[in-house]
């Protein structure tokens, strides 16, 4: 379970937000919504841990993430607004370099997989300062189908998607919350994913 408590953050003297609060558990997705600027990104830097927040607290199964360490970064996947890939190499290389980071490896036969998922069947040797940005954003996605984590915290992750990607990505986040994930999430598209329960969190209502 990941809960919220009382989270409050300042920017300089502007108040971004404060008071909130939430609980999320196993199979449930929660979406964050408000206008650009209210907040939105900060919020889910601070649910990752990157971001320490003004007051309140931050718990996962129970325990403040503060103090769980990296058992809790064990734990999550987050991908941000940016892609986060490396320009000069290519789809595999890319792909394969971000699964060690993150310490779950896979192979290429696995790697390969992943690609022809988002659409990337052709490309996969192709540097990526190639590809459109769609084609970048299916790079950064890719590791999402083979993505084990239980707990999601996703940045815009359907921008400059073509309808088939979207299609094949809210798919794959409900096989996700299907298994008993959790998930948090930006978006400003309206897209359909399969999950038990559904929640939204406006910022700056």
């Amino acid at each position: 379970m990941l809960s919220v408590l009382n989270l409050e953050c300042l920017r300089g003297e502007r108040r971004l937000f404060r008071n909130i609060g939430f609980a999320l558990a196993a199979g449930e997705l929660l979406f964050l919504e408000g206008k650009n600027g209210a907040g939105k990104t900060t919020l889910l830097r601070m649910l990752c841990g990157l971001t320490p927040p003004n007051a309140g607290e931050i718990r996962w199964q129970g325990e403040a993430i503060r103090r769980l360490g990296g058992d809790f970064y064990g734990q999550l996947c987050y991908l941000g607004h940016q892609n986060a890939i490396k320009e000069d190499l290519t789809p595999l290389e890319n792909l394969c370099a971000s699964t060690r980071l993150a310490d779950e490896p896979i192979d290429e036969g696995a790697a390969l997989a992943a690609l022809e998922q988002v659409g990337l069947t052709g490309r996969e040797d192709l540097p990526c300062r190639y590809l459109s940005q769609g084609q970048k954003r299916r790079v950064a996605l890719a590791r999402l189908a083979r993505e084990r984590r239980p707990l999601w915290i996703l940045d815009e992750p359907f921008v400059a998607l073509d309808a088939q990607a979207v299609a094949w990505l809210s798919g794959v986040i409900g096989a996700h919350l299907a298994r008993g994930g959790l998930t948090v999430m930006t978006t400003h598209q309206a897209v359909e994913i399969p999950a038990a329960s559904t929640r939204r969190l406006r910022l700056g209502a």
